[in-house]
Parts: C-alpha cells; structure tokens; sequence
C-alpha cells in the first residue's frame, strides 16, 4: 500500500502549482478517453526509489466560497485521516489569515508529521514577509516557490524521511482482490456472498464501510485476500470535497491488488467516478472485471441487459477488455459467475507467451499494416519479447523507437490481444532502440 502526501491550503496558494511541479510536468492525457487521466488530483510518484501517493485538495474544493472556513476545516480533517503526511500550504502574499491559524491549530494536534510551508517566496524581500507566520507557534516553517521550483526539493527529501515503509508484503501465491465502488452499490454484501458469511456489516446507508477490511479465503485450492474498500460518496448527498477525497481509499487499495472488482449500480448506471477509478486501474496494470450490481431490480431482461451492456462498452471506451458481468448481490443472482471469472483472468494477467509464437504474431502484423514513415524514414520492428508479467509487458526493438504512433502501439495490443487473448488485463508495449542493452 503507498503512503499518501495530502496538500492542503486555502484556494489560490498554489497547491495545484507545487502538485505539478512534484509530479514534474503538467499531467497529460495520454488517452482521448474520458477518466484515464483527465481531472485527476491524485498521482503516484517516485523519488529515489520510493513510490507514494500525492494528492492535491485544491480539485476537491467547492466552487463556491460561501462556508470556506468550514469546507477547509472538512479538508484539513480528510487528509489527517488519510494521509501519512500533510503539508499545509499559505501564501506569502496574503499574509497570515484567520483560516490559516484556524487549520493550522486543527493539524497542530495530529499524531502524523506535518510540514507548515509558505508558498511565492520568490527572494530575500519575500522571505523578510515570512516572519509573521511564526505566530503560528509551530517548531519548523518551510518557505518555497512552486512556480520556481525554489526550495521544492529541500522540502520533498524531507517528507521522503517521513514516509512510513510499505507494511505488507506480498505473500507468496496468493491473489489480493479488491472490491472497488461507490457508496450503497453493494461492496460489502457482495463480499459477503462470496465469502459465505455476515464478515463486513452490509448496511443500505451510504458510506457504513470507512476501512479496508481484508479477508483471506480459497477458491478451488488458490489462496484469495479479499480487500472491501470504503465506498466513494455520491455528488449531491455530501460535500464536493469529501465525495473526492474518499476515492482515495479505494486507491490504496488498488495499489495492493491483483485483480479489481468494479462495482456499478444497474439503477444509477456508470458515472464520472466509477471512470476515473477505473481508469486509476488502468493506468497501474491491473486485472480488472466490471460488475453491474442491483440487476434483481424490476423490468431487466435479456434486450435490457444488450443494451445496458452496449452503454458500459461505451462509456468504458479504454477497458475493452474487460469482462462485464451483471449480478444481484442481494439476490446472489449469478454471483457464482465472478469467482471463475477472477481464476481466469487472474491466469492471463500472469500468463507468458514464447518468444517464438510472439514474433510469429509480430512480423504477420507489420507485414499486413506496417508502421508509418517518419521524415521519409521507415520505421521497422526488428522483434519483440515478453519481459513482465502482471501485466504482460513486451519489450518491441526497433530503429526509431521515439516515433511509434500511440495509435499503431494500439493496433499492436488489439493483434496480441487477438492471438493470445488475455482477457480482462491491460497489456503495456515498451519500445527499445536495437543496439540498447
């Protein structure tokens, strides 16, 4: 599981600045679908060799500014529960406010490590204005400018001496399934049915589960960890912060598993956030098996679920792959389809294919399409190899490997994919220059 960097401030400190400037460049799309990586706060980053999860608050803020002390103190008190370390950004600019002491108080009393930092100090003349900050009674004030990147570094190895080491190691063989989903779709009764018992409380209020709840079972002799998350809050019952910021746990969950179960709810359908979780699946390789939930309700049939499916296929435009299924956990209506579904796909995300029938698969589709001239240069496949599974990662060598198109790596995945299958997991494509070792 990552540990988790919470940015908090007031609107207009720069906590979308110091989030990118963290993160190293601008987030871009890397996808023209909607939920893959557009609208994001949230992304994992690496500093010498040590992954965490990054959020920035300031996209879980309302629009409105009517309440603004009690919406900062809301967001200050989600990323104490969350986070393993928090840091709270004012502005130079504005001088101490009566928001920053009121927050700056509430973090004061939390047992996990908080950097109190001063954004837009740009020179001597700014850092002179810091002085009054120190009325805020804390032992250490970070002083920086995100624009420029001054005193951003300094910052961040500190934190990095803060983050706790990851406390679970994978156990050897087993598979971690994560049941992932919007408050009330149906997680933690779900869980229930396929664990055979009462083991997380199934509540129709939003929100009952707050933890994750692990739960080891086996399945025709392979060893499952069954991880519920807390379920991530519907717009319009709660705030526009909190229903954001809950979808972090769902996102420490997916860092510690296998295989993700997608919860949709057959009567509210597919929403802006079941796609950006599932799109957060996605992006870090998991196995991943969309399961329409509540499908015991009245007037479902078979033209129905045609057509609900053709709607899932659509909005989910990036997870062709995935397989659908549609349930009633209530019910246990075709639960009993999911378990094997997990087996199979759990198969093909660990699955090897040989050099040999690889390339076979490779020089027929380049010899039926082969990749586009650059600068009247013809790029060419020399061959290819599986160098990872989980997901199944293949290594391409070629003379240009820069200036591979991303829609021919697509057509790349879809030829593999229709040799070899696998089935509900993404396959990476990684391009490498011939004379690299």
């Amino acid at each position: 599981m990552l540990p988790v960097v919470a940015i908090v401030g007031r609107p207009n400190v720069g906590k979308s600045t110091l989030f990118n400037r963290i993160l190293g460049q601008r987030k871009a799309i890397v996808e023209d679908f909607a939920g893959v990586t557009r609208d994001r706060n949230y992304a994992e980053i690496t500093r010498y060799d040590k992954p965490f999860l990054l959020i920035d608050t300031g996209g879980f803020e309302p629009a409105s500014t009517d309440q603004l002390l009690s919406q900062m103190r809301e967001q200050s008190q989600l990323a104490v529960e969350e986070a393993d370390v928090v840091i709270m950004l004012m502005d130079v600019r504005d001088g101490l406010t009566p928001s920053d002491i009121e927050v700056a108080q509430l973090l004061r009393k939390v047992r996990k490590p908080v950097f109190f930092v001063i954004n837009k100090v740009d020179g001597d003349k700014q850092e002179t204005a810091t002085a009054e900050f120190y009325a805020l009674g804390v032992e250490q004030i970070h002083t920086i400018s995100s624009a420029h990147g001054r005193g951003v570094g300094e910052l961040l190895d500190e934190v990095m001496d803060l983050l706790p080491e990851n406390p679970l190691p994978e156990t050897e063989g087993e598979v971690r399934l994560a049941v992932i989903g919007r408050p009330n779709v149906g997680k933690s009764s779900l869980v229930n049915r396929l664990l055979g018992f009462e083991r997380v409380v199934a509540n129709p209020t939003a929100g009952t589960t707050r933890d994750s709840v692990d739960t080891p079972f086996d399945f025709e002799g392979q060893r499952y960890v069954l991880i519920d998350t807390a379920g991530i809050r519907r717009k319009g019952r709660v705030s526009q912060t909190l229903e954001k910021y809950s979808a972090v746990q769902a996102l420490k969950a997916m860092d510690r598993a296998h295989v993700v179960l997608m919860l949709i709810d057959a009567e509210e359908g597919v929403t802006d956030q079941d796609l950006a979780v599932a799109g957060y699946a996605y992006e870090r390789g998991r196995a991943l098996i969309l399961v329409v939930n509540k499908w015991d309700i009245p007037d479902k049939d078979t033209n129905s679920m045609k057509r609900y499916l053709e709607d899932v296929r659509y909005r989910f435009k990036y997870l062709p792959f995935a397989p659908v299924l549609f349930i009633s956990a209530l019910t246990g209506q075709r639960v009993d389809k999911i378990m094997p579904t997990v087996a199979r796909v759990n198969g093909e995300f660990n699955r090897r294919v040989t050099t040999s029938e690889l390339n076979s698969v490779l020089e027929e589709v380049v010899a039926r399409h082969p990749p586009a001239m650059v600068s009247g240069r013809r790029i060419k496949l020399y061959y290819a190899t599986q160098t990872m599974v989980r997901p199944p990662t293949f290594m391409i060598f070629t003379n240009c490997p820069d200036d591979i198109h991303f829609s021919y790596e697509r057509y790349l995945q879809n030829a593999f994919r229709e040799a070899f299958g696998f089935e509900g997991v993404p396959l990476w494509i990684k391009f490498r220059g011939r004379d690299k070792k």
